[in-house]
């Protein structure tokens, strides 16, 4: 089934979501198709704040990263390849994505991505600790 990209995006918005409000965070999505980050997320006392980009992709595939390296906002990167089928979750922060950046050329133009075999690591997979909980009592 081929879905419209914005449903894939809204997929992996609220697929994250969920996950963090399983980890106690209250999360808010921010407006869609804005530039930043996709997700605030609080903990439950309000006294820790995490800005977190989601990438979703339909197939394992490359995550674009546009013409600069100077969009890798937030605190955390969550890629999820298959979201629709078979939700594959990975979760960096910036400076691990700008370490494994691929920069392509083509007729001048410049674009980074990152290739499924940099960012597919079993560090990074399914790593929701490495964000942490909101809540601290759980």
């Amino acid at each position: 089934m081929k879905l419209d990209a914005q449903i894939v995006g809204n997929a992996g918005l609220y697929f994250t979501c969920y996950h963090l409000s399983l980890l106690g965070w209250n999360v808010m999505p921010t407006a869609r198709n804005a530039r930043g980050i996709d997700v605030v997320a609080y903990s439950r006392d309000g006294k820790q704040f995490l800005g977190i980009q989601v990438k979703s992709l339909s197939k394992r595939a490359p995550v674009p990263l546009g013409k600069s390296l100077d969009n890798l906002m937030a605190d955390f990167w969550i890629i999820i390849n298959q979201v629709i089928s078979k939700p594959t979750v990975f979760i960096l922060t910036p400076d691990e994505i700008k370490q494994r950046v691929h920069r392509g050329e083509k007729d001048g133009r410049i674009s980074y991505w990152l290739q499924p075999k940099d960012y597919e690591s079993a560090d990074f997979r399914d790593a929701w600790h490495r964000i942490g909980r909101g809540d601290k009592s759980a």
